[in-house]
């Protein structure tokens, strides 16, 4: 029996049994999973089911089961009930009810920003993972002499390479009046009226306007109040105009609103968060580059990282590079390091087990199978892991590393380092794997913490 059929049959019985699950879907690590009725789904023996390394209450049970795997054990999952992936079916409002419980539980205004912000860019994550890895091989191309002028071939990578981060806006527009209810067309539109070439032939204000200006800050922007205008206009406009009516108000209205108001305003507030991250780091230095790594776990822990995404790209957009995403990206070579260390001084060999098949893809930046299935559970271990990722985290910040692409982290970043600083941060990611192992192994493990796992 294949590895993913053996988790899905040791996961079923404790969801409740086919008959329970009302929809399956998956990221790269996860399962995401409701149920028709939420009471039958037993968390701890969930927990203890082998290969998988956690698991997670949020408006879906969400299994942690590693990448490569999330998206086998969903299809034997789906086959095995006879569901589609991502079809809903609920008999009864149930699910929705303990969906609703579970958010109120996880109710804070910052914590529904940033997850509002990831959802927006999570589905876009594979395709930023490969245009950025195609940018990095040409950057390491040019940075090695190659003339682009007359290399063929590196112009044909620069173009596939470029091509999400030239029209990415159109795609976050899309994703944003998703996410807020809105036609997603109408949210892309929102996107297109940012990003057109067309706005450089316009002066508005004695000011030529600038395409792009404000970057995706203002074309979540946008394409948020596109959405809401949007709802708002169909609660007066007759069904049988609204297929016609509210679309042509919407973007008439709101797409002039965007260029004399929205956009000024996201220009502003991205100006205001690069200034600033750049401030920290220009005087905080070191210190800054510690906390800003040691600090970043957690936010993993609760899913809210994805929400520094338009922070990144808009750095790329504005300077071309992200420093925040060399220092952020310290987090998992601690966590790296001190799973060594607790490899090292166990003898349970389940543990063991554990480390192993989480620390291949925790070397090349996929973090949750350590965090879920290894150093959270253990606790100390968790410290320990953010003490290391903060040597790393200074180093960088000294270095002033930064990269050309997100997406990706650990030794899968290396390529896409700016400046061609490929050493520098490969130095800083040794140091949390150095520090996070001694850090764990000097004080951060005891082999009761392994008896206390069930």
């Amino acid at each position: 029996m294949k590895k993913e059929e053996a988790i899905m049959q040791g996961i079923l019985p404790h969801l409740g049994g086919a008959e329970n699950l009302s929809s399956i879907s998956h990221c790269m690590t996860r399962l995401r999973l409701t149920f028709k009725d939420y009471e039958k789904v037993d968390i701890e023996a969930l927990r203890n089911v082998e290969n998988v390394m956690g698991v997670v209450e949020d408006e879906t049970l969400q299994i942690i089961v590693g990448p490569g795997t999330s998206n086998k054990v969903a299809t034997h999952l789906a086959k095995e009930t006879g569901l589609k992936i991502g079809e809903v079916k609920e008999d009864n409002h149930t699910a929705e009810d303990v969906k609703s419980s579970i958010k109120k539980k996880n109710d804070t205004p910052i914590r529904n920003f940033l997850k509002r912000i990831g959802n927006i860019f999570i589905p876009l994550i594979p395709a930023l993972i490969a245009s950025g890895l195609i940018n990095g091989a040409a950057n390491f191309a040019q940075n090695a002499g190659v003339d682009p002028d007359v290399a063929s071939w590196l112009q044909i990578l620069l173009v596939i390479g470029g091509g999400i981060f030239t029209y990415l806006g159109i795609l976050v527009g899309w994703n944003t009046a998703k996410e807020f209810g809105g036609t997603p067309a109408l949210g892309a539109i929102a996107g297109i009226l940012i990003i057109n070439p067309q706005l450089e032939s316009i002066t508005l204000f004695g000011e030529q306007l600038v395409p792009g200006q404000g970057g995706l800050f203002a074309v979540i922007l946008a394409a948020w109040v596109m959405a809401i205008f949007e709802q708002f206009a169909r609660k007066f406009v007759p069904s049988a105009l609204d297929i016609i009516v509210t679309p042509f108000l919407s973007v008439l209205i709101v797409g002039v609103a965007t260029i004399v108001v929205l956009q000024p305003i996201g220009t502003f507030v991205s100006e205001i968060i690069t200034a600033g991250i750049h401030g920290v780091l220009d005087v905080g230095g070191a210190f800054a580059g510690a906390i800003l790594a040691g600090t970043f776990l957690p936010l993993v822990m609760v899913g809210m990282h994805h929400g520094l995404t338009p922070i990144h790209l808009d750095f790329i957009d504005s300077i071309g590079a992200t420093p925040l995403l060399a220092i952020l990206a310290m987090a998992g070579g601690g966590q790296v390091g001190a799973a060594m260390a607790v490899f090292m001084k166990t003898k349970n060999q389940r543990l063991k087990n554990t480390v192993k098949g989480a620390l291949p893809v925790g070397f090349l930046g996929i973090g949750e199978p350590l965090l879920y299935g290894v150093t959270l559970p253990l606790g100390r271990p968790f410290i320990t892991a953010c003490l290391g990722a903060a040597v790393g985290g200074a180093f960088q910040a000294i270095m002033s590393t930064a990269a050309i692409g997100i997406g990706v982290s650990g030794l899968s970043l290396i390529p896409l380092i700016a400046d061609g600083q490929y050493f520098s941060y490969f130095i800083g990611l040794i140091l949390s794997y150095v520090f996070g192992f001694l850090f764990t192994y000097w004080f951060g493990y005891k082999e009761e913490m392994a008896e206390n796992l069930k």
